[in-house]
């Protein structure tokens, strides 16, 4: 069945309409005066700087809501230690609306090893520590405290990864939802323009936040079942059985004439579609309670399982889960913008610069996306350590060419420091715009965690020419110099389009192309739900191909992840390897940080492959979790940093592959140890680096490249 949704510009302005557009939103009370408010109706607290541009959510959320007619502040990196900064702005009329930026607070805040980080890209001259630890929870706090009867709602990747019970790598343990920490009125949870637009219209309107229940995206409070709904338990879909691997993960099955003996407490998926329409859409699927998952990981990767089944909004069904005495209602996802939505939403008129209010200051996170354009939203590649699934959904959202050529020609005319390179064309992935389902029903009623994974879907319309036809209008506009690519490349569906690879490589490429193959061998990429290097060499061979054609001098950066769930010593070994064979030298290394409700951290908190069917007898799964391990995984990804020698000899020696130290060209690492040198150190005060590895191909070019942390 079709979804469909109320148009998100065509409700009824609000009546504060006539105080007309601020050419940026107000942080004080003298803007305020400047404006002629007395109040504002919806007040911003958000853990970023405040910078008017689309890429800052923030800023898209306050500009909409604008558009509809609302009187929007913004309280950016507030004071948290006590409610004075809270309450800058007066008393709101509807409501706080509350984020922790445009990351999670704790990822800002800390590296994979829980180190605190020194910097926050979002923050003047790139300050750290101007935000709190769970900052969504902090903020809440303090507008409750500033004023005691106005409702909070949440939003942002940091309440929406936290939506229901899930596992917190911080703290090592499940933690409740968010909207129980908070004590916040309503969660809102991905790209949320459809949820806070319909929320702020029906506040305005004298509804009260209690009765704001059932719109899609949120989540609130219940006290029971309404009468008119049926509950089905998580555990007659995740039916307890034997285990056998499906062909499709999370695809839904029909019953068998023989069900599965039951088997004590084992808990194993197994989708049943038997449910008539007018039913289904009338249920309620109810998880384990908060109590029964935190302190059961098969317990909490059934419940992650379940959840993961429900995220499509064709066919999505509302969870509940109980966590005390209370029950939170998850609904479905929003519904995805329209083009005309997408283009409303990003026409808006952004200043596209910091607050006033910050002067001179550098915002190291603004430096790198001032001139970019996102073209999309959404993402699915399902690749299970990534949260923009969770986030903003597998639904390939686009704005129209028109509305993107806009934006790049404001930047030509408007940017004070642009020199005619537009730095990005992308969004979550680089080429994934204007492509969906070729059949809206399938799209509707499908399951799959992915389109791509373990191959590209017969459903999916893999034509790059929307894409391809965007790029040459871009580059060919009076002004512009060079448009470069710089989003994740999915090149197992780049490679579907030699056309496409060539536009990209002789016209977009800086010399240097970042893709993401994470990993060599089929263990950890199985986990990842990653296609194997073949596709990788397939895409490198039209890299080097069309690069030569073009008379350019062009180079490939494979990333690659240490300490993913899955992934073995050996593992790490053989792509060690691969890219001494490869003549490549890591420089930064990502190890992998498992984020809340993501596929992965699921794996690395029950030590069970999730993407099969989970029960208490499953086979474990390799999971490097010890800081030993760790280090070592990242040590064989920079085999040549001579620190790292120690430590691999030892390993080597414990896996038998003493052959591989020596001096020749066949050993991996060498036997002696320069002077100077410092051996790493297995102590617990060391730590690494969180970000993407970088490799520089050592034989022709030695300059190193600096990458930006992501995910």
């Amino acid at each position: 069945m079709t979804q469909t949704a109320p148009d998100l510009f065509g409700y009824k302005q609000h009546w504060a309409q006539r105080f007309g557009i601020a050419p940026e939103l107000p942080m004080s009370r003298t803007e305020m005066d400047q404006l002629g408010w007395d109040s504002c109706d919806i007040i911003l607290v958000t853990g970023d700087a405040y910078v008017d541009h689309p890429s800052f959510g923030m800023a898209v959320i306050g500009r909409t809501l604008e558009a509809q007619g609302f009187r929007v502040g913004i309280i950016s990196q507030p004071d948290w230690q006590s409610a004075t900064d809270f309450r800058a702005l007066g008393q709101p009329n509807l409501f706080f609306g509350v984020t922790g930026g445009n990351m999670d607070s704790m990822v800002n805040r800390y590296t994979s090893d829980k180190k605190i980080r020194s910097n926050d890209a979002y923050t003047p001259d790139g300050e750290g520590g101007k935000r709190p630890d769970r900052a969504v929870n902090v903020y809440s706090h303090r507008c409750r405290e500033a004023y005691k009867n106005v409702a909070v709602v949440i939003g942002g990747i940091e309440a929406s990864l936290r939506r229901m019970a899930h596992y917190d790598y911080w703290s090592d343990k499940v933690r409740k939802s968010v909207l129980m920490d908070s004590k916040a009125d309503l969660l809102v949870y991905g790209n949320a323009e459809r949820q806070i637009v319909e929320i702020a219209h029906r506040l305005a309107q004298g509804e009260t936040v209690a009765e704001l229940k059932g719109i899609r995206g949120t989540v609130h409070f219940v006290k029971q079942i309404p009468a008119d709904w049926t509950e089905k338990v998580s555990t007659s879909i995740d039916q307890p059985g034997t285990i056998n691997p499906p062909v499709n993960p999370y695809q839904e099955e029909p019953d068998c004439d023989k069900k599965p003996t039951l088997s004590g407490t084992d808990k194993v998926i197994e989708f049943t579609r038997h449910i008539p329409n007018k039913q289904r859409s009338q249920t309620v699927i109810r998880l384990p309670d908060y109590e029964a998952v935190k302190d059961d990981p098969i317990l909490y990767a059934h419940a992650s399982r379940v959840m993961h089944g429900e995220t499509n909004p064709g066919n999505a069904r509302p969870l509940i889960q109980r966590h005390g005495s209370r029950q939170i209602w998850i609904n479905p996802p929003p519904i995805p913008l329209t083009t005309k939505e997408m283009d409303g939403v990003f026409d808006r008129p952004y200043s596209r610069l910091p607050h006033t209010q910050y002067g001179s200051a550098n915002i190291p996170a603004f430096e790198m996306i001032q001139h970019s354009v996102n073209i999309m939203r959404g993402c699915f590649g399902g690749c299970t350590f990534c949260s923009i699934t969770e986030h903003e959904g597998r639904i390939i959202q686009s704005r129209s060419e028109d509305s993107i050529i806009k934006e790049v020609e404001a930047i030509r005319d408007t940017s004070p420091n642009f020199t005619g390179h537009i730095s990005d064309l992308g969004g979550p992935t680089a080429n994934m715009y204007r492509l969906a389902c070729k059949d809206k029903k399938i799209e509707a009623s499908c399951r799959l965690p992915s389109c791509v994974f373990p191959g590209i879907c017969p459903n999916l319309d893999t034509n790059h020419s929307s894409l391809i036809k965007l790029y040459r209008r871009a580059r060919a506009l009076p002004g512009i110099k060079k448009i470069f690519i710089a989003s994740g490349l999915r090149y197992d569906l780049a490679v579907e389009s030699p056309e496409y690879v060539k536009e990209l490589v002789q016209h977009h490429v800086g010399g240097y192309l970042k893709i993401a193959p994470e990993h060599t061998e089929s263990g950890p990429l199985s986990k990842m739900m990653k296609p194997g290097m073949g596709t990788y060499d397939r895409f490198k061979q039209m890299f080097d191909k069309y690069s030569k054609e073009a008379g350019k001098e062009q180079y490939l950066i494979p990333y690659f992840i240490a300490a993913h769930p899955g992934t073995k010593d050996t593992d790490m070994l053989n792509l060690a390897l691969w890219l001494k064979r490869n003549d490549f030298r890591a420089d930064q290394v990502q190890a992998f940080l498992p984020s809340p409700m993501s596929i992965a951290t699921a794996m690395y908190h029950s030590g069970k492959n999730t993407l099969k069917k989970v029960s208490r007898k499953a086979d474990d799964m390799p999971i490097p979790k010890s800081i030993k391990q760790r280090r070592i995984h990242k040590a064989f990804l920079r085999y040549h940093d001579p620190k790292n020698w120690p430590m691999l000899r030892e390993a080597l020696n414990k896996m038998g592959r003493s052959d591989l130290i020596g001096n020749g060209k066949k050993h991996l690492i060498p036997s002696f140890q320069p002077k100077g040198t410092e051996p790493a150190s297995f102590g617990k005060g060391k730590k690494f680096k969180t970000k993407y590895t970088t490799v520089i191909k050592n034989s022709k070019r030695k300059s190193k490249v600096k990458t930006k942390n992501s995910r």
